[in-house]
C-alpha cells in the first residue's frame, strides 16, 4: 500500500452513512410512496447504531423527509440534513471514496458518468465537490480524479487487496488493458493488488456487474458471494463460474478465502422485467449488517449466512423490494464515512 494511505474496509468504525432522500424529481417518482418506506426503514436502522446524513434537494424535501422520519419515531439527534440538488439517489456510485491518510483523510472524487452514460448525471458528478465545499469533510484533502469509477464497482479488505469485475471496468474504459487498469486502481486506492472476476452478472442490472451485487469481503479473510443453486435459472452457469473463480482466489499468504455463499431468491418479475434481487448488496454499519430483504423465504437463510460471516454483529433486514424496481438495492443507495471524518 502507498505509504500513509489506506482504503479502510467497510466493517471498520464509521461516523455516518450518507444517503439522498428520493423525491418527485428523481426516477422514483412513479413509486415514490413505496420507496420512501424503504428509506424510512433504512434510516431507522442506521440511527440505531450511528448517524445518518441525508442529502435533500430543497427546503420542501427536507421538511417532508423530517416529518416522515419524526412520525416513524426515529432518533432525530442522529439525523443530519445536507442541501444538494441531485439527479438521483445512488450515492454508492456518486458519493465520496475515502482513504485514511496518516491521522487524517483523503476524499477521492472520481468522475461519475451514470454507469457509462446511461442516464443524466451532471449534478451527481458534482456531489463530492459540493459536500467538500460545505465543509462536511472537515480538513480532509479533496482529490478530483478524471476517471470513471463507481464505489459499487470496488471492494476492499482494508489490508491492501481490491476485488472488482472486469466486465464493469472494461465497459467504462474499453481501450485500457487489465494491467493498465490494475496499476491505476492500485495507485489511486492505495492497494497492493487487484483481484479480478471475469464472471457474474444479474439480470436487470444497469451497472455492468458491480462487485457489490456479487461478492463482498468479510473480516478474517472471508468472501460472501451471491450463489445460485437453481440449475434451471438463467443465472446458474454464470454464477457457478463466478463461485469457481472465487474459490480459486488466494489471500496474500497463499491460503484460500473462507467462503460464505448466499442463497438465491425466487425471481422477482415486474411488468415482465426481471429485477436484480441480490443479498450481496448488504450495508455494514457499526455493530450490525443491514441486509436487503425481498419478502422471500430465502431472506432468513441469507440473514443466517451473514450472521456467520460477521459474528458479533446484529443482522437487520431492511425491505428492499421497492428499490430493485430501479435495479439497485441497499448498498447502492448508501455510502459509509469512516470514523473521524466530517464535522
Amino acid at each position: 500500500m502507498t505509504e500513509n494511505l489506506r482504503f479502510p474496509a467497510e466493517w471498520e468504525p464509521q461516523s455516518a452513512i450518507l444517503v439522498a432522500w428520493p423525491h418527485a424529481g428523481t426516477d422514483w417518482a412513479d413509486r415514490l410512496g413505496e420507496v420512501e418506506e424503504t428509506y424510512i426503514a433504512l434510516v431507522a436502522a442506521i440511527t440505531r447504531f450511528q448517524e445518518a446524513w441525508i442529502c435533500v434537494a430543497d427546503d420542501d424535501v427536507e421538511a417532508y423527509a423530517e416529518a416522515r422520519l419524526r412520525s416513524a419515531r426515529i432518533d432525530m439527534e442522529r439525523v443530519r440534513f445536507i442541501p444538494f440538488d441531485y439527479d438521483d439517489t445512488w450515492l454508492r456510485d456518486s458519493g465520496p471514496i475515502t482513504l485514511r491518510e496518516g491521522e487524517g483523510f483523503r476524499v477521492l472524487d472520481f468522475r461519475f458518468t451514470a454507469w457509462g452514460g446511461k442516464f443524466e448525471a451532471g449534478r451527481d458528478d458534482r456531489l463530492v465537490q459540493a459536500l467538500a465545499a460545505q465543509g462536511l469533510f472537515g480538513d480532509a484533502a479533496h482529490q478530483r480524479i478524471d476517471f470513471a469509477l463507481e464505489g459499487g464497482g470496488i471492494e476492499t479488505d482494508g489490508a491492501g487487496t481490491l476485488l472488482t469485475t472486469w466486465r464493469c471496468l472494461h465497459e467504462r474504459h474499453p481501450q485500457a488493458s487489465r494491467e493498465e487498469l490494475t496499476a491505476k486502481l492500485a495507485g489511486w486506492l492505495a492497494q497492493d493488488r487487484v483481484l479480478w472476476l471475469d464472471h457474474g452478472y444479474l439480470e436487470g442490472d444497469d451497472t455492468d456487474a458491480h462487485i457489490d451485487t456479487l461478492a463482498r469481503f468479510a473480516p478474517g479473510d472471508a468472501i460472501v458471494f451471491q450463489a445460485c443453486d437453481d440449475e434451471t435459472d438463467s443465472h446458474h452457469a454464470e454464477l457457478k463460474a463466478m463461485a469457481d473463480e472465487i474459490a480459486a482466489l488466494r489471500t496474500t499468504d497463499g491460503r484460500p478465502y473462507r467462503l460464505f455463499p448466499l442463497p438465491w431468491a425466487a425471481p422477482v418479475i415486474d411488468e415482465g422485467r426481471r429485477l436484480a434481487a441480490s443479498y450481496a448488496n448488504f450495508l455494514i454499519v457499526n455493530g450490525a449488517v443491514l441486509m436487503p430483504a425481498y419478502g422471500d423465504p430465502a431472506d432468513d437463510a441469507a440473514a443466517a449466512v451473514l450472521a456467520q460471516a460477521f459474528p458479533g454483529r446484529e443482522i437487520v433486514q431492511v425491505p428492499c423490494r421497492a428499490l430493485i424496481w430501479q435495479n439497485g438495492s441497499l448498498h447502492c443507495i448508501s455510502m459509509q464515512l469512516p470514523a473521524g471524518l466530517g464535522r
